[in-house]
């Protein structure tokens, strides 16, 4: 069942609507604390144990910086992405907020607005808490390559955001769609380097877990701690994660069960 899109809703209902949205994800407290506190532990456990890698993947950076620091930015996308935002849409779809917006002067289209805010939320704490314990407890530094830094940053959040819709689309419950979601962040963490350096894969499983979103991002962000040029590849992989899954959303998304 496809609604229409209006447009009107005040400023004062857009707060309202981010602030309702913000109230239920802090209820949710899985939802809450594992974007946060997972990512974390990853960031812990490679300053802890400082895996040893040649010269040519480091430069003159630290482990933390060029592997620790993208790795946890990455699961707090998946994460976020992947598993929180298409619950929220699918529980909603299946408990009929959005058949019942549809017929209001607003529509369902800004709650799903909301929930993105919301999501974006999340990133950026969970992107500051990593950063405010690399820094101090690790020495990490700032990316060498900011401005890189930050748009890989932006795409890797669309492609995430993407995927997330369309698994959204296509779950018929929250609950399914937290399954699939899980799925996808340990299929994708485990090609990705989230257990280890993917370079350790048989070469065919490596080159695909370079384009999928978690080791592209992880990937465009090493390079942007160090200052070399992006993996051309690791871009190709998120564009592509942002364009199939916006494409697919939009198509197979329905506001009705």
């Amino acid at each position: 069942m496809s609604a229409p899109v209006r447009s009107g809703l005040p400023l004062a209902g857009w707060r309202a609507l981010v602030a309702a949205e913000l109230r239920m994800v802090a209820r949710d407290t899985a939802g809450l604390v594992v974007p946060l506190v997972l990512p974390l532990l990853i960031l812990v456990m490679v300053g802890a144990t400082a895996p040893e890698l040649p010269p040519d993947v480091l430069g003159d950076r630290s482990v933390v910086e060029v592997v620790g620091l993208p790795i946890a930015i990455a699961t707090v996308l998946a994460l976020v992405g992947m598993v929180n935002v298409p619950s929220f849409v699918a529980a909603y779809r299946r408990s009929g907020v959005l058949r019942r917006l549809g017929v209001t002067p607003a529509g369902p289209v800004p709650v799903l607005v909301a929930q993105a805010v919301v999501g974006v939320v999340q990133v950026a704490a969970g992107v500051g808490v990593a950063l405010a314990v690399a820094v101090p407890v690790f020495g990490a530094r700032m990316p060498a390559a900011p401005w890189a830094a930050l748009g890989g940053l932006v795409l890797a959040t669309a492609a995430f955001f993407a995927v997330g819709a369309l698994v959204a689309a296509l779950a018929p419950t929250a609950n399914a769609a937290v399954a699939a979601g899980v799925m996808l962040f340990f299929g994708t963490g485990l090609l990705g380097g989230m257990f280890g350096d993917p370079r350790s894969l048989p070469g065919p499983l490596a080159e695909i877990g370079r384009t999928l979103p978690y080791g592209a991002t992880s990937e465009l962000l090493g390079t942007a701690w160090r200052g070399v040029p992006p993996d051309t590849g690791a871009v190709v992989g998120l564009v592509v994660a942002v364009l199939v899954g916006a494409v697919g959303a939009v198509r197979l998304f329905r506001w009705d069960r």
